[in-house]
């Protein structure tokens, strides 16, 4: 029969190995993120059915794409039927290079916390029932190429910060209740249109595609 201290040393020998795991192994903040997100969202058709929080990280989750160091750099969500509003827990997936949440039924305001996606590269959010202003925030997007905002109920004028993007070549806010004048400066000097009409802005384009609208209530975001 084995003695008492080496059923001591056993345990005390497990225990020190469960203090060595690194915690990328026993938590995952983008996981954590994801899951958070799941809690918010109503999802008829399951498709966020493999978000299993108990798992390592949630690279192995569908719709989910990481790199190869295991960071979420891709959330496909398009036209997913879900349904309910984001909070601010996008905000910490710091890898993330696309986000894809169109033509859902998503409400709620625009959290701006999604300025702190400093590796963006594409963000489509048309096709919902966001509602509120265009964060400022999207100023600090410096990767920023695709930015398509069209077909929700969004509020306020187009921040002017946004001409800092150095990056940015596509831009699309019809079909919303934008006021104010459209930016001229930077990016916003080679947008076509298009991509503001059905608002009520006023630019020295616009004529024939939407009302012009001079006032507009300035709200900080």
């Amino acid at each position: 029969m084995a003695s008492p201290s080496y059923f001591f040393f056993f345990f005390f020998f497990f225990f020190q190995i469960i203090l060595c795991i690194p915690p990328a192994f026993s938590t995952n903040s983008e996981g954590t993120a994801l899951h958070s997100l799941r809690t918010k969202l109503s999802d008829p058709k399951n498709v966020l059915q493999s978000w299993d929080p108990t798992l390592v990280n949630p690279c192995t989750w569908f719709h989910v794409t990481c790199d190869s160091d295991n960071n979420v750099i891709r959330l496909d969500l398009g036209n997913s039927n879900i349904s309910g509003t984001l909070g601010p827990e996008l905000g910490e997936l710091k890898n993330l290079q696309y986000l894809e949440l169109y033509s859902n039924n998503i409400e709620g305001e625009i959290p701006k916390e999604f300025g702190d996606l400093e590796n963006l590269i594409s963000m489509d959010l048309y096709g919902n029932r966001f509602e509120g202003n265009i964060p400022k925030s999207f100023a600090k997007l410096k990767s920023l190429r695709f930015l398509r905002l069209n077909d929700n109920k969004l509020t306020g004028s187009i921040p002017r910060e946004l001409t800092t993007l150095p990056n940015l070549k596509v831009f699309d806010v019809s079909n919303n209740n934008l006021c104010g004048t459209i930016p001229a400066d930077g990016p916003f000097g080679s947008f076509p249109m298009e991509g503001f009409a059905h608002n009520r802005l006023n630019g020295p384009e616009l004529k024939g595609l939407v009302p012009y609208d001079f006032g507009c209530k300035e709200v900080e975001v």
